[in-house]
């Protein structure tokens, strides 16, 4: 894809802003996105970006939908958050068979899929597929998605099916919402409007054909699916926090410019110490950035060229996208600090800001955590057991650790 395709994405997230940020208050009151500005973004064809070329998709490089999603999160984390889920399952699309792919993300061009990784759900085969049941958590997009995703672990009859080293055997399964009851469990601090509720399916029949394991080779051939898929997942998550931490900043440059400090009687925007915030902040959000895309770049590279990557190449993509999440939750809690009580009315923004930065950065994918299971890879501990990195792992063996410079 070429750098103007790409433009022309970011442009099109970009020219949605006003409408992004006209719906805010309705999102943060019904707590899921409005279904027009949902629409909106699926006619800008911001949803297929991952999906394969094959059945009508852009299957984009990573690096259009994260930007994308960034710009999206700018106007609204909610709306980013959203995005990015409904965006980056588009790449369940190069895994499935193509009859099933082609029902699902090639029949309705405005599809979205949505639903949580964690696997909450028992899949007990039968002829032609499985008898599913489960409830999961944290369905950010459900309730104006067409289908969705459930982790399941495999059983035979009662008994659940093992990998040769004793672990569960888990699938994806797809079904459509329409099966779900969607339980109104939603009720955040930050990012109110993205519908995050629990979904529940009993003993519904999921065609084998529906589901599908990152274990197994993708069906499309291209880099994008060869590429560590929940790695993929982790860096479209990361761009909500920059966006909304570039959202905070753009209200502060607003704020100081009229506001006038009580002790010095000059407009804010001429205070030492507000400038050294403003100085740390873009320090704090640009060198996220950049780590974040430039490992991105990187590892798709090499990727498009064939190459399996290290475990330290993946521990750093993990790394990349935790730490760019952080810096920006950094940058936009120095912006909350310098709005001082302007802050805290919520007529401001900025306290919405903190409210959604917070509530991204507590994703697993996002998570603290993640700094020292970076460490571990470039200290050449043995990563093999460690599923975010090798959950999606379809090699014999993996190479050791490496300096990731």
């Amino acid at each position: 894809m070429t750098d103007t395709t790409t433009s022309s994405f970011v442009d099109a997230a970009a020219a949605l802003a006003p409408r992004v940020q006209a719906s805010v208050q309705e999102s943060e009151r019904s707590r899921r996105l409005p279904v027009p500005l949902i629409e909106a973004m699926a006619q800008a064809g911001l949803f297929r970006l991952w999906v394969p070329r094959a059945i009508g998709g852009e299957e984009a490089e990573p690096m259009t939908l994260v930007r994308v999603v960034e710009e999206i999160s700018r106007a609204d984390g909610a709306a980013g958050w959203c995005m990015a889920i409904g965006g980056a399952y588009g790449v369940f699309g190069g895994y499935l068979g193509k009859d099933a792919a082609r029902d699902i993300y090639g029949s309705d061009p405005l599809v979205r899929t949505a639903g949580a990784l964690r696997p909450f759900g028992i899949a007990r085969i039968v002829d032609g597929g499985y008898r599913v049941t489960g409830r999961w958590p944290l369905g950010s997009g459900c309730q104006h998605s067409g289908w969705m995703i459930g982790n399941c672990r495999i059983f035979d009859g009662d008994q659940p099916r093992l990998r040769p080293d004793g672990t569960p055997v888990m699938r994806f399964m797809l079904f459509p919402t329409a099966q779900c009851e969607i339980i109104d469990t939603w009720h955040s601090i930050g990012l109110r409007g993205t519908g995050s509720h629990d979904y529940a399916i009993a003993d519904a029949f999921v065609p084998s054909a529906r589901s599908l394991s990152f274990r197994e080779p993708p069906v499309e051939q291209g880099p994008l699916y060869a590429f560590p898929t929940i790695a993929l997942f982790g860096a479209a998550l990361a761009a909500v926090p920059l966006g909304i931490a570039r959202h905070a900043i753009d209200i502060l440059v607003e704020l100081v410019g009229r506001k006038i400090a009580s002790r010095s009687r000059k407009l804010l925007r001429e205070d030492a110490l507000i400038q050294a915030d403003f100085g740390r902040a873009e320090a704090l959000l640009g060198s996220g950035q950049a780590f974040l895309y430039g490992k991105l770049e990187e590892a798709w590279q090499a990727v498009s060229a064939g190459e399996v990557l290290s475990v330290a190449e993946r521990a750093t993509l993990w790394l990349a996208s935790t730490h760019a999440a952080n810096t920006a939750k950094q940058a936009t809690e120095l912006m909350f600090g310098a709005g001082g009580s302007s802050a805290l009315d919520v007529s401001c923004g900025l306290e919405r800001c903190v409210r959604d930065v917070h509530a991204a950065v507590q994703h697993l994918t996002l998570a603290p955590a993640n700094y020292q299971m970076a460490g571990e890879a470039y200290l050449g501990a043995d990563m093999r057991s460690t599923p975010l990195l090798f959950s999606d792992d379809r090699e014999e063996a993996r190479p050791q650790a490496a300096n990731p410079n």
